[in-house]
């Protein structure tokens, strides 16, 4: 009966974590970046900064969502029991993953304005055909840009060319291009997602 027992534990661990006992390699079913979630100020400055400005495409909007008097919220996603989303939108930006908008009212709220240096503090990449291009077009429409563009020519990252810039309330972006891909690409069994024309 021991053994029976011996060998029923070990079938279950080999199954869970393979031969050699190693930890499980990731959610099961995984199958890539759905969408990035980002919190704005007010919804219409950032659609007209996400869509009149940068190009994405609104696919849908909901809300509101709030719970007067139980702990849905606190459930759900972790915010205070009396925050209430006034809405949701997310748009589509070109061949990539989806960006969703959340505009809250809660009573904790802060205004983070984080840098980039700044632990928790995140920005979102856009692939376009030319920095330059995207440079020049940003700065006529007063969008605050950064150094650049700046090109990478030594290292695993080779092959791109990259800019920030700064949506109106803050929120970090970058563009960013590679059209002959990247040096790390001869040498590394993974290559990275691209949201490049499939075409090209």
């Amino acid at each position: 009966m021991k053994k029976h027992i011996t060998a029923c534990a070990f079938a279950i661990t080999t199954a869970l974590f393979g031969a050699t006992g190693a930890s499980a390699d990731g959610i099961p079913g995984m199958r890539g970046h759905d969408h990035t979630g980002i919190t704005v100020p007010d919804m219409k400055q950032a659609l007209d900064f996400f869509v009149g400005v940068v190009g994405c495409e609104k696919a849908m909007s909901f809300g509101p969502i709030s719970d007067d008097k139980g702990t849905l919220m606190t459930d759900l996603v972790g915010v205070d029991a009396r925050a209430k989303i006034d809405q949701v939108t997310l748009v589509r930006c070109g061949y990539g993953s989806n960006i969703e908008i959340f505009q809250y009212e809660a009573p904790d709220q802060r205004d983070l304005k984080a840098r980039n240096s700044d632990i928790g503090a995140f920005h979102i990449a856009l692939y376009v055909d030319d920095v330059g291009v995207a440079k020049k077009y940003l700065d006529s429409k007063g969008v605050a840009t950064r150094m650049g563009p700046v090109p990478m020519n030594d290292g695993p990252i080779a092959g791109q060319t990259i800019l920030y810039f700064q949506a109106p309330w803050g929120l970090q972006l970058e563009a960013i291009s590679y059209p002959k891909g990247m040096a790390y690409e001869k040498d590394s069994k993974v290559i990275l997602w691209s949201p490049k024309d499939p075409a090209k």
